[in-house]
C-alpha cells in the first residue's frame, strides 16, 4: 500500500510540475507550502525505494512526509472547505490523502518493529 500511495504521489506532483513548471502551487500555497509539495517529487519516490529495500528508515520517512502532507493539504483546503464542507468528500484531494496519512502513521511503528526483525545489511555477501 505504501509503495502504490507514494507512486501515485510522486506522479500527481510531477505531472503538476509539467503542467504549472516550478510556480504551480502559487496561487493557493505559502512559499514554505510550495517548496514542500514540490520537494514531493525527490521525497515520495525516496520513500518508494527506501520501503521497497524494507529499510526502517523508508517508514520513518514515510510516516514523516505523510503528516506533513497531510497537515499542508489541510492548510490549502481549508477555505475551500469552510465555503463547502462537501468538498471533503471528493474522490480525489483531501479525504484519500488524510485517509492515507491516517493508514500509513498508524501502520508505521508495527512495520517500523517488523522491518528490524528482518532487515538484511545490504553489505551482506552470499556464501
Amino acid at each position: 500500500m505504501y509503495l502504490i500511495g507514494f507512486l501515485e504521489g510522486a506522479g500527481a506532483h510531477c505531472l503538476d510540475l509539467i503542467r504549472g513548471g516550478i510556480h504551480v502551487y502559487a496561487s493557493f500555497a505559502s512559499l514554505p507550502l510550495q517548496v514542500f509539495f514540490i520537494s514531493l517529487v525527490v521525497l515520495d519516490p525516496l520513500v518508494v525505494v527506501l520501503v521497497g529495500l524494507v529499510r526502517p528508515e523508508g517508514i520513518r520517512l514515510a510516516s514523516g512526509v505523510m503528516v506533513v502532507d497531510v497537515i499542508a493539504n489541510w492548510i490549502v483546503n481549508w477555505p475551500q472547505l469552510q465555503e463547502d464542507p462537501a468538498w471533503l468528500l471528493r474522490p480525489v484531494g483531501l479525504l484519500p490523502i488524510t485517509l492515507f496519512g491516517l493508514f500509513v502513521v498508524a501502520s508505521s511503528v508495527p512495520l517500523a518493529r517488523t522491518t528490524k526483525r528482518t532487515l538484511v545489511p545490504l553489505s551482506c555477501t552470499a556464501r
